[in-house]
């Protein structure tokens, strides 16, 4: 199996390489194992990034022994991976389209089925906070119940996988919805599919292994 430090590192570099994140902006995590995980680190571009440049922090207290700092977002990094078993990967971007609707603090409706990848008729919008701060954390936590992504409200968006590639894929996935909503509300008045109807696609999405979701603490 191939070293998470270098997964992360690889995430990263796709993230750029498709236009979803740039600079130092975003960060990610994945699960070492039961008691710990591995995260970005503050303020590093994605480009220079070398597995040692990665943070291992346990779960349980925060810490970390490595001279170089976890990302300033850690906060809610270990609040997902504390109360979400489902969620061994996270991905946080400032990716265009989706930061766009999370400024007019609005989720992401059904304006195509897709949205039911995340787990729900829409994909929610996060009360605004300061990032790196518990009172983010806590937001995110209420958008994420029973959801794969978030906004977060004049921020990004995260979210949440069963790993780092389908934390890739679902980051992609969320940020051409967003275009795709940015771009009918700009022609005119989109049509959003009812709950009854996203509530099937939601369960047809279980075979292509989206569900069930899950918030029961396993830490």
């Amino acid at each position: 199996m191939n070293d998470p430090r270098q997964q992360i590192i690889d995430t990263c570099l796709a993230l750029e390489a498709r236009g979803l994140n740039q600079g130092t902006s975003g960060n990610l995590s994945v699960r070492a194992d039961d008691k710990s995980i591995w995260v970005t680190p503050s303020g590093c571009s994605y480009d220079t990034l070398n597995p040692d440049d990665i943070v291992r922090v346990d779960l349980a207290s925060g810490a970390w022994a490595k001279p170089a700092r976890p990302t300033s977002e850690l906060p809610f990094h270990l609040a997902i991976h504390r109360t979400r078993p489902d969620a061994r990967a996270v991905v946080h971007t400032h990716s265009q389209h989706a930061t766009a609707v999370a400024c007019l603090r609005r989720p992401i409706p059904a304006v195509h089925y897709l949205v039911g990848l995340f787990g729900g008729p829409d994909i929610r919008c996060a009360d605004y906070a300061t990032f790196g701060t518990e009172a983010l954390s806590q937001n995110l936590l209420t958008a994420f119940d029973n959801r794969r992504a978030a906004l977060m409200a004049n921020h990004g968006l995260v979210v949440l996988g069963q790993d780092l590639t389908q934390a890739l894929a679902l980051t992609h996935e969320a940020e051409t919805l967003a275009k795709l909503y940015l771009q009918t509300l700009a022609s005119g008045t989109p049509h959003i599919l009812p709950d009854d109807e996203m509530q099937r696609v939601i369960e047809r999405f279980r075979d292509f292994g989206y569900g069930p979701l899950s918030n029961t603490p396993d830490v």
